[in-house]
């Protein structure tokens, strides 16, 4: 039950526009949430219960508000909120319905697809970078903290007042049990950026394998989960589940089934940046996976997915890997996998590709062929579509403004005017504004 603001009670804010409580959003620690009205305009308000409502707390409000949000996905806040008394809140933005927890997704009660999985991940790396690079640290990454949509990948960061400048000295917040850098764990360090990363890839890991990346058999063999024992696991004794020099804690089927099941669907580079931060990165904080990494890594792992023919199940292409050559088997039917055609872009000035699976839902976004536009999903600039007199063709259609050129296999050249498509033909080749490009088969 709520009880620190009356439900239906007005308040004025600090810039003095009416705000009214309308309803009691939950607690925790720290004091409570309402939904409010600010003139016609739904808030949050998170009200500190007296014994949090500090200088210190207030003082790290006025910066951060002062600072602004790092990025779009955050809940930051926006205002003071004061009572007569000492105690005061703040202002921020209400979480839409649309946005459920990472809890959610563990319990099966949504069933979001894997390019969703993996934009949801390329948001939060690119939230945290924006906030890393402005000198803050979150110190709390955790599912309980961060929300996304399970239709589109889009986030929520939630708690953004315990967001400090990194570096900035001791404070009470630790962070949450099991997303913890084994540093803190030992009592060997603060939270920081590099303790970010840390928790950052936990969540990853979550999002993809909905389990913990420490947890296997020696999890199973603790008989008492108390804190020595979580000391061991998770600080003086971690070892990564999938380390590949030591299966000394590998998932025990039967209790960690979801981790033995998802880790081989999942492209060798994704699981090799996996790797690097439960291994090297466990060791060294400064060995740690940066957020440009698994921004790439993600982004790479959304054009990778392809569908299977019988099942239709997502599936991933490894350009570079086994897969690249021999699709193999489709996880979720069994059957025979036939790739599709794919998308070889030449990054310029890179002597980089990329690849891109032309399915029959695929779109190329501004970033694939503007390097300097860095995972812009903005509006499509191509698509795949459906010959419409032929079904049995199919093209990448102009969405952009400027014409490409497009050389066919026998050397001749065409321009593919805006709202015209190339046709999917192993060997055509396409100057795609900056990026050149090849169809393969």
């Amino acid at each position: 039950m709520h009880q620190l603001l009356t439900l239906g009670s007005t308040h004025q804010t600090a810039s003095g526009h009416p705000c009214t409580i309308e309803a009691f959003l939950g607690g925790g620690g720290q004091g409570e949430i309402y939904r409010v009205r600010v003139e016609d305009r739904p808030l949050a308000l998170k009200w500190y219960f007296p014994e949090q409502a500090t200088v210190a707390q207030r003082r790290a409000l006025d910066t951060l508000i002062h600072k602004g949000p790092p990025g779009p996905g955050f809940l930051w806040p926006l205002e003071l909120q004061d009572s007569a008394a000492a105690d005061f809140g703040y202002l921020m933005p209400l979480r839409e319905a649309r946005f459920r927890g990472i809890v959610d997704l563990m319990k099966r009660r949504i069933d979001p697809s894997f390019r969703v999985l993996a934009l949801t991940g390329l948001q939060l790396a690119q939230a945290f970078l924006a906030l890393h690079t402005q000198g803050f640290c979150y110190r709390d990454i955790s599912f309980g903290n961060v929300f996304f949509d399970p239709d589109n990948g889009d986030i929520a960061v939630c708690d953004n007042d315990n967001v400090a400048v990194d570096g900035g000295g001791a404070s009470g917040i630790l962070g949450t049990p099991r997303f913890i850098a084994p540093e803190i764990v030992r009592g060997e360090a603060a939270p920081g950026i590099q303790t970010d990363l840390f928790s950052l890839a936990v969540l990853l890991f979550y999002l993809f394998h909905i389990h913990h990346p420490l947890e296997g058999r020696r999890e199973a063999a603790i008989r008492c989960f108390d804190l020595p024992a979580m000391t061991r696991l998770y600080g003086t004794e971690p070892l990564f589940i999938f380390d590949p020099a030591d299966d000394g804690n590998r998932p025990v089927p039967g209790l960690h089934d979801n981790a033995l099941a998802h880790w081989p669907i999942y492209p060798e580079f994704l699981r090799n940046r996996f790797t690097q931060a439960f291994t090297a990165g466990l060791r060294d904080p400064a060995e740690r996976v940066r957020e440009s990494i698994w921004s790439g890594a993600l982004a790479r792992l959304a054009d990778s997915i392809y569908y299977c023919g019988h099942c239709g199940a997502e599936n991933f292409y490894d350009a570079g890997g086994p897969a690249a050559t021999a699709p193999g088997i489709c996880w979720s039917c069994r059957t025979a996998l036939t790739l599709p055609y794919r998308l070889r872009l030449s990054l310029p000035g890179t002597g980089a590709h990329q690849v891109v699976m032309l399915n029959h839902d695929t779109r190329l976004y501004p970033h694939h062929l503007d390097p300097s536009r860095r995972y812009d999903f903005g509006e499509p600039i191509a698509a795949v579509e459906r010959h419409p007199s032929d079904p049995g063709r199919w093209g990448l259609k102009n969405l952009g403004s400027a014409n490409w050129v497009m050389t066919r296999s026998d050397g001749q050249l065409r321009d593919v005017e805006p709202g015209r498509s190339a046709g999917l033909t192993p060997g055509v080749r396409l100057a795609l504004g900056r990026v050149e490009a090849e169809i393969a088969g």
